[in-house]
């Protein structure tokens, strides 16, 4: 029988096993239990009896105390440009599942459209020791992206960076975009475009900004390249100045979906048409540029193909026995010409 005036003590929780209690367990070093959680310098015998032991005492490796004493923390830094751009979103959305289906976290981290603070930002994410970095550049390639990609596996998306020797390159067309866009323009009857583009101050030599100057020049097009923010709030009041100027043009190729969208508010807020006043198209497809009125010619990025390649790249570069040759794949892109270039009737 119990005795009513019996106080009970509650149990103490259960302290998490340690890695010392582990080696106890196992008959092991600390040193040889770490190594078998990490997949590392043991045989495969020892790595399943290290597994099978911690599963049976419930050890969890602390991941903080095991990125201090230099292990893998399953952190993967993912860094873009501007979360202003509605496509950056996609993607970060899009890598974040693959990384997750690859059982690993993601730390994002976002350079708002700034070279210098993209930079830093990754050299955070390097202290903070993430074991690999997923990097959507804007800034010009510099002695600190080469040290950057030396301290941890790097891939790239979008547009490589010269001089740089990362894991991985996913590497978008973006020169056969633009010449596809301006030609598509051009056999609409249009001469007198206006290109505006994020990476006009930040990367000048990309790629898409060099095609737009060989392009014009091939079809015979009178073609101006504005630098402009990434986003619908950033491109707005420049579009507004841009249409109400005496030599207004009759087309605008944007760089970025998220641009375009400025450019419709503006038009809107003019009592512009488009396409009757002004045929505009985007870069990018994001999924709301269908349900624009009218929807949005845009040159398409597969996004989840985008996103696949570079996790891919990422997760063979972790597992890799020392240095190995840059991975690398050109993705190709599509326009798909909707209303907003169409012309009247």
């Amino acid at each position: 029988m119990v005795n009513p005036h019996t106080v009970r003590v509650p149990d103490r929780p259960r302290q998490r096993p340690t890695i010392r209690e582990l080696a106890e367990y196992t008959d092991l070093s600390p040193a040889a239990v770490s190594y078998a959680l990490r997949g590392m310098q043991v045989s495969a015998e020892t790595e399943k009896r290290v597994r099978e032991a911690a599963e049976e005492l419930g050890y969890e490796a602390d991941p903080i105390a095991r990125a201090l004493a230099g292990g893998a923390t399953a952190v993967v830094g993912l860094l873009v440009g501007s979360l202003a751009d509605f496509w950056n979103q996609e993607l970060v959305r899009a890598v974040q599942r693959e990384l997750y289906a690859a059982d690993r976290s993601t730390l994002v981290a976002d350079a708002d459209g700034e070279p210098a603070r993209e930079l830093e930002l990754a050299q955070r994410l390097v202290d903070q020791r993430v074991d690999a970095l997923v990097v959507v550049p804007i800034g010009p390639a510099s002695g600190g992206w080469e040290s950057i990609a030396r301290q941890v596996a790097t891939v790239t998306i979008g547009d490589a960076l010269p001089g740089v020797h990362p894991a991985g390159e996913v590497v978008f067309d973006n020169e056969r975009g633009v010449k596809e866009s301006l030609k598509h323009l051009s056999e609409l009857g249009h001469s007198r475009i206006t290109v505006l583009s994020w990476a006009v101050q930040t990367s000048p030599d990309r790629d898409a900004e060099r095609a737009v100057a060989a392009s014009a020049a091939a079809l015979g097009l009178d073609c101006r390249l504005v630098a402009c923010a990434y986003s619908l709030n950033g491109s707005r009041p420049l579009a507004l100045e841009l249409l109400t100027g005496d030599d207004r043009p009759t087309a605008v190729l944007c760089l970025s979906d998220s641009i375009a969208y400025g450019v419709y508010t503006a038009c809107a807020e003019l009592g512009l048409s488009i396409p009757g006043d002004l045929a505009v198209a985007g870069f990018g497809d994001h999924p709301m540029s269908r349900l624009l009125a009218p929807p949005l010619t845009s040159t398409v990025w597969d996004v989840e193909r985008v996103a696949e390649l570079a996790t891919g790249f990422l997760l063979q570069a972790l597992e890799a026995e020392g240095p190995q040759e840059t991975l690398r794949e050109l993705v190709p892109s599509t326009l798909v010409a909707r209303a907003s270039t169409e012309p009247d009737g």
